[in-house]
């Protein structure tokens, strides 16, 4: 009987294409689910989700939350998203996302910026373009479960500000171009 086992798997950081309007609207994988107390993390080697941890505080992912493929930011990590739609999906599913802004954060002394996005094809939310067309009491939720969602495990985080959808498109393309410069064969001279 022949050998049928791949001798790797796709890997959704590295094979998944961003997308051709990107940074307009582009993939997002979701790692997690709005309403889930778990924390998967993408294991940057195998390209499978682990489970990071159980949040210790009695909190939920408000929305569905994962990275934006073909990035890299300044944590050596992808850019992270937060894909603001009706319902849940399952982990590891990717969609078309679009930026409608940007929310500035440092995680225990590290920049950790994380795209606000709606789902592209999603009739309640497609429509808003903006983070500030959002109503504000839906970005107090969002600020206060980052804020509070690492408190129980002494670990700081501080959220800053809100910005919009053009410096979030500028966020995603300086991230491309970073993943770019860091995991595309350089051409010879």
């Amino acid at each position: 009987m022949a050998n049928h086992y791949r001798s790797s798997a796709s890997h959704p950081w590295h094979d998944l294409a961003i997308g051709s309007d990107a940074p307009n609207k582009f993939n997002a994988v979701i790692e997690i689910p709005k309403g889930s107390k778990v924390k998967y993390e993408l294991d940057k080697e195998t390209g499978m989700l682990y489970i990071d941890r159980v949040l210790y505080s009695s909190v939920v992912y408000p929305h569905n939350y994962g990275f934006i493929p073909q990035t890299l930011c300044e944590d050596n990590d992808p850019l992270d998203v937060l894909v603001l739609m009706q319902a849940p999906v399952v982990p590891m599913s990717f969609l078309r996302a679009k930026p409608i802004g940007v929310m500035q954060m440092i995680d225990q002394g590290e920049q950790d910026d994380k795209i606000i996005a709606v789902h592209a094809d999603d009739p309640e939310f497609r429509d808003y373009d903006d983070i500030n067309q959002l109503p504000k009491h839906r970005l107090a939720e969002i600020r206060r479960f980052f804020e509070d969602y690492k408190k129980n495990e002494h670990k700081e985080v501080k959220v800053d500000e809100f910005l919009g959808a053009e410096l979030a498109r500028k966020t995603i393309t300086e991230s491309m171009a970073m993943y770019d410069e860091n995991y595309l064969p350089k051409r010879k001279r």
